[in-house]
């Protein structure tokens, strides 16, 4: 009753003050029209964050990939294939250019694939996508926030690395895919793209579109509602996957130094469009996109995990509820659901009390019954030795009295015969 009076007395607070925005013209210029300058010189003193999720197999060339696209060497190690199990690498880098700082936090799938059972390769990955929402989350809900000074290590981008094969996709691609479409931006590419030829690679894009398609696989799109960037979006969007080569070796062609791989049968230029797609890729990813990114993961897929959170937690969108009064209603529930435990709690420690009690009486009796087992066969040894012992008595009496009547016939006897030689004599 006192949750519903609340609510009512809100929602006629909210009648009162109810008005109707008027556009008024200004009589001279008052210079609020400086404010996009204020937010931008303000984000550039705080520096920007950028984190990039890397899947793929081992050896599929995601490190010099992340090198060649930032033009930077990284602190990266080499992976095995001996790992058994999927362990997430995260390397974090202050970048500079111009007078922007870039925190870019690169994220690597250590062993991914290399198991023979892949079943819960995924795993991994989801887990720590969830643990950066989730440190995110509670940095919200503090009483004392400094979101303006938190390290966000939300994942903006996801590059899926996929093998070469010019066939079809494989399924632990598509498991760990339809795992993550709800969580990450999945920008898709095709590794090592100079092991296939044009034509095959062709085919290889139109089956991973199509095989996307067909599981209900939801990659990440450029977005064609900026009129600034639609038209260059909405042609990308169809190179999708890019098919993509890395490297940072500077090889001399003609009078310029380019990177680039060389082969015995020639050399394949990373930055000329007609060699990969690595230019579309940058310019996408970092050039046009990057802000993109970053709000898409925190408007979208942040916010699913934090409804979906807070939804588990009990709170909803029922506007007829202040968050007062939410908590109260949790506290009351918890404090109820804890009072029903506690009640079970009980009852299970009164049951299994008596049980012990029954147990022990039984136990007891058993005890009982032995001991006058053990009784009664103490009695009747101890009369058996009583009449073994009167019998023994009675015997060694008869026998004393055989030794006494045998001691005195000897005696008789041995009297007797120095008479007898007397005689003779």
């Amino acid at each position: 009753m006192a949750v519903d009076s609340a609510a009512a007395k809100r929602n006629a607070v909210d009648l009162t003050f109810q008005s109707k925005t008027r556009v008024l013209n200004l009589g001279g210029h008052v210079g609020f029209d400086v404010l996009p300058d204020q937010l931008v010189n303000k984000a550039v003193i705080a520096g920007f964050a950028f984190n990039i999720l890397c899947i793929g197999e081992t050896g599929m060339g995601k490190s010099t990939l992340l090198e060649t696209l930032f033009n930077k060497r990284f602190d990266s190690v080499p992976a095995t294939h001996e790992n058994q199990s999927v362990k997430l690498k995260a390397n974090t880098y202050e970048l500079k250019e111009s007078n922007i700082q870039l925190k870019l936090t690169i994220v690597d799938t250590v062993g991914f694939g290399d198991q023979i059972d892949k079943t819960e390769s995924y795993k991994p990955i989801v887990d720590y996508i969830n643990t950066q929402f989730e440190a995110y989350l509670q940095e919200e809900l503090k009483v004392r926030r400094s979101l303006h000074m938190y390290h966000d290590t939300r994942i903006h981008a996801c590059l899926y690395f996929l093998a070469p094969t010019g066939h079809s996709m494989k399924s632990l691609d598509l498991e760990t895919m339809k795992k993550l479409d709800t969580k990450v931006n999945i920008i898709p590419v095709i590794a090592k793209a100079d092991t296939i030829t044009k034509a095959e690679l062709q085919k290889f894009k139109l089956k991973i579109m199509s095989e996307l398609v067909s599981n209900g696989i939801h990659i990440y799109q450029f977005p064609e509602d900026d009129e600034t960037v639609a038209e260059i979006n909405r042609t990308m969007n169809g190179h999708l996957p890019f098919a993509i080569i890395g490297s940072m070796e500077e090889v001399k062609v003609g009078n310029k130094q380019v990177k680039a791989r060389q082969y015995p049968w020639g050399t394949v230029q990373v930055e000329n469009e007609t060699h990969c797609d690595f230019v579309k890729l940058r310019e996408m990813l970092i050039r046009t996109n990057m802000e993109d990114l970053r709000e898409s993961t925190h408007h979208k897929h942040y916010e699913l995990y934090r409804r979906s959170t807070l939804q588990q937690m009990g709170f909803s969108d029922d506007e007829s509820m202040s968050l007062q009064e939410t908590y109260e209603m949790k506290k009351q529930e918890h404090n109820a659901e804890l009072q029903r435990k506690e009640d079970e709690m009980r009852q299970m420690f009164v049951v299994r009390v008596k049980e012990k009690e029954l147990e022990l009486k039984e136990a007891e009796k058993e005890l009982q019954l032995k001991f006058d087992n053990l009784k009664k066969q103490h009695t009747e040894e101890k009369k058996k030795i009583e009449d073994r012992k009167k019998t023994l008595d009675e015997e060694i009496v008869a026998f004393q009295r055989r030794k006494a009547t045998v001691s005195a016939a000897a005696a008789a006897a041995g009297a007797h015969q120095p008479a007898l030689a007397k005689r003779k004599k």
